[in-house]
């Protein structure tokens, strides 16, 4: 639906055709603890501390759970957390750190998709999912629909862990849909990375379209429960992957590949049945207080982010919409070494802008050049085009305090301990 000739997608492209398409849906601090740290709380990262991954989210902020428990809602939780912290992404987590949520059937973070674990409710106990674990989140989501109370509103949020590496472990039926020598790759892909971003890229599709079949089990089962017509369905991702685009792997990075996410929502007793296309930029900080809009619950004084939800019902965005683009401390796979770099920037309707902390770094016209393939910083006749978009991205760092340090100054803030990978160590 999103225009990829790769992807197989039956049941999001009918979805797509029946839902408001956020088109300019971003991760503006795309990795993965950030965005879903920012998506629990309504929070920028640099104010509620999740900057890095496997730091510690606190309860300091309201959480989406409390704030719809507030409102009268059940809530559950099912899949991958990924904002606990505390040295282990295999260990239990206690109710005090479940972020409100009733129902709860969660794994911190794994990439074993196919040999996957989980904990319930207050339980240590160490369960198993059965086979590749996106099937069996979506499995349990279906029961949690079929046997919650009719009469009492839900909130069910459901996290799967692909696509993401390792690419080449979907189930066997999905992987052989996409074959590498078939696979269209992007004009920013370099000779030099081709051949391993079309293996890459095969197994990341492979992933994705058994995502797909999991949309359509769970469209199914909410027409089977007589739930579609007045449960808002969300379908978004917590961040992109270059995949070989301008040479680099991995997310944390400025780019189109690593920034641009999809955000599908649907809610026909308040929008109807017929698709069309939102403009106005959305974030991960401007989620929770959407959503609490639509359904009529106070959004918490701790929330940060936009209500969006005037333009979820067809209101034009302002003709200078941006939304911040950050990485306050590059770690993991984007350290100095692999070209990490501390970054703020925006992302208007037409440009990319982004300075490091030596100045100007990257600026891409997207309009003429969708691939960002000729970076526009340091010719002469941009200069004024640069200074508008500087003067935008300092309007959004005042308006989210963010005074763009370096990023040991926000860890020493913040009392984190990084190991030599950058990131806070953790086990497995």
């Amino acid at each position: 639906y999103a225009g990829d000739p790769n992807a197989v997608t039956p049941n999001l492209d009918a979805l797509a055709s029946r839902s408001v398409n956020f088109v300019n849906a971003v991760s503006g601090c795309p990795v993965c603890s950030p965005y879903r740290a920012s998506l629990l709380t309504g929070q920028y990262p640099l104010t509620h501390g999740v900057f890095i991954n496997d730091t510690p989210l606190s309860n300091k902020a309201v959480s989406i759970a409390e704030a719809y428990k507030g409102g009268g809602y059940d809530t559950a939780y099912i899949g991958k957390w990924h904002v606990d912290g505390h040295g282990c992404r295999s260990g239990y987590i206690p109710p005090s750190r479940q972020q409100g949520f009733d129902f709860w059937k969660v794994l911190e973070c794994s990439h074993e998709y196919n040999d996957s674990y989980y904990y319930a409710g207050d339980s240590d106990e160490k369960l198993t999912w059965d086979g590749y674990d996106a099937f069996a989140q979506t499995r349990e989501t279906q029961e949690y629909l079929r046997r919650h109370n009719r009469d009492k509103p839900f909130l069910l949020m459901l996290s799967w862990g692909p696509p993401h590496a390792p690419y080449q472990t979907a189930p066997p039926e999905y992987r052989e849909l996409f074959s590498p020598e078939k696979i269209v790759l992007r004009p920013n892909v370099p000779q030099n990375c081709a051949e391993k971003a079309k293996t890459d890229l095969a197994g990341y599709y492979a992933h994705a379209a058994a995502l797909d079949h999991c949309i359509g089990q769970l469209q199914q089962t909410m027409q089977e429960c007589n739930l579609e017509e007045d449960t808002i369905f969300i379908f978004t991702s917590d961040h992109g992957d270059m995949l070989g685009s301008q040479g680099n792997q991995k997310k944390q990075q400025p780019w189109e590949e690593s920034i641009r996410i999809p955000f599908l929502l649907r809610y026909p007793a308040a929008l109807g049945n017929e698709g069309r296309v939102a403009e106005k930029f959305i974030d991960a900080p401007d989620i929770m207080p959407t959503l609490l809009s639509l359904c009529d619950i106070d959004i918490p004084d701790t929330a940060e982010g936009a209500d969006q939800s005037k333009h979820v019902r067809g209101e034009k965005p302002p003709q200078n919409d941006a939304v911040l683009l950050s990485c306050p401390c590059p770690f993991g796979q984007w350290l100095p070494a692999q070209g990490g770099r501390e970054y703020r920037g925006v992302r208007t309707g037409q440009y990319t802008y982004t300075r490091d902390l030596d100045g100007p770094w990257l600026l891409y016209d997207n309009l003429a050049d969708p691939y960002q393939l000729e970076n526009l910083v340091g010719r002469d006749s941009y200069g004024d085009i640069l200074a508008d978009l500087e003067q935008i991205l300092q309007q959004k760092l005042d308006e989210t305090n963010d005074q763009f340090l370096r990023g040991e100054e926000y860890t020493e803030k913040w009392g984190y301990q990084l190991d030599e990978r950058g990131t806070m160590p953790y086990e497995n």
